[in-house]
This record gives C-alpha cells, sequence and structure tokens, in this order.
C-alpha cells in the first residue's frame, strides 16, 4: 500500500468519524462499478467534498474525481498533495472568465473514464436554501449525454462546520443520493438547471 492510498484509507475513517456520516441511496443499494457519474449536490462547508467522497464504496470512490477550486487547493504543501494524489480533484480557476477551460478540464477527465463530484451552486450556501445552478451541470449533460447525473443532498454540514468556524459541531450527516437525471431533447438551459435544482430540493424535503 503506497502513501496515498494510506492516506486515502485514513481519510475515510477520519471524515466518517468526524461527521458520522450516513449514505442513503433512494433505490436502497448503491449503484454498479463501471457507469460513469457526475454526482451534483448542495454545497454548504469545507467537509462537502470529503463527505460525499467517503459516502461512496470503494469501486466507485476509486473512480471519481472532486471538482475543486484551484486557488484553495493548489497551492505548495500538504492541501494540494492531498487534492491532487489522495483524491485524484480536479482542479480548476473559479469565476466566469476560465469557464471554457474549466469545462474542456471536465470533458477530457470524463473521456478518461472518471467521474465526478460538483458543486453547481459555485460557493456555499447556508445549508437550508439551494441557490440557482452554474451552466457548467448543462454544458456537460449536452456534451456527455451518456454520463449519468446523479443529485446528491447533503444534511447537516452546515452545521457540523458552520462558515467561519475551524472545530467541527459533533452532529451527525447525511449523505442522500437520489434518482438519476439526464438532459431532455431540446431541454433549454435555464429549464434544465431549474429541474436539477428541484431535485436537489426535494432529495432534501425542501421543494
Amino acid at each position: 500500500m503506497n502513501t496515498a492510498t494510506l492516506a486515502a484509507t485514513l481519510l475515510v475513517g477520519l471524515t466518517r468519524l468526524i461527521t458520522g456520516v450516513r449514505a442513503q441511496w433512494i433505490d436502497r443499494t448503491p449503484p454498479v462499478p463501471g457507469i460513469q457519474r457526475v454526482y451534483f449536490a448542495n454545497h454548504a462547508s469545507h467537509l462537502d467534498t470529503l463527505v460525499i467522497w467517503s459516502s461512496l464504496p470503494p469501486p466507485l470512490r476509486r473512480q471519481t474525481s472532486p471538482v475543486a477550486a484551484m486557488d484553495y487547493w493548489n497551492r505548495p504543501g500538504p492541501r494540494r498533495w492531498l487534492a491532487v494524489s489522495v483524491l485524484h480533484a480536479i482542479l480548476i480557476e473559479r469565476g466566469t472568465g476560465g469557464a471554457r477551460e474549466s469545462l474542456r478540464h471536465l470533458i477530457a477527465a470524463l473521456d478518461e473514464g472518471r467521474s465526478l463530484i460538483l458543486f453547481p451552486e459555485g460557493s456555499r450556501g447556508d445549508g437550508e436554501h439551494i441557490g440557482e445552478l452554474r451552466a457548467g451541470l448543462y454544458h456537460i449533460a449536452r456534451e456527455r449525454p451518456d454520463v449519468e447525473l446523479t443529485p446528491v443532498f447533503l444534511e447537516n454540514l452546515s452545521r457540523i462546520l458552520p462558515k467561519g468556524e475551524y472545530l467541527p459541531v459533533p452532529l451527525i450527516a447525511t449523505t442522500r443520493f437520489g434518482r438519476p437525471i439526464r438532459l431532455e431533447p431540446n431541454e433549454e438551459r435555464q429549464v434544465f438547471l431549474e429541474r436539477a435544482r428541484q431535485t436537489l430540493l426535494a432529495l432534501g424535503g425542501r421543494a
């Protein structure tokens, strides 16, 4: 077992210990490996990425790369090593200026057989409301229609690690995986994005 593999095993255990996360699948059992997916989720905490990644069964986790902000994760040192070597993250520029280049990197990762973890709101919310989703999810759905888009609702993460805090609160998190959605023929961008947003709200019991 190499250093990165050992670190991944320890990171999964630590994340589960801190958050007590429970994974719930709408269809009761996790999906089979081998199918590419984009797991798209609400964003409320710095722990969100680790919680989704740790909630996946090992065969799915090994093929899944989180999409992460380059300005936060690409700093030299342990943070970058964790992102690149352990999580196999896809680092992208924040903001609309690099949107086209970021999409190119995500499509390339999908073409290499990776699945992705994506937060289409773009920035963290309050855990109760879900803002408008950015266009990246739509472009992925249009460019790679065979990839399953799996909604994920994260519960309690904003309470476990609120904005501005560094010490987690001992509460139980839930990762709720819904049924995949797809882009319908001739579906307009805003219609699709709102449908995806409503899917997340319904998954969290907030529709």
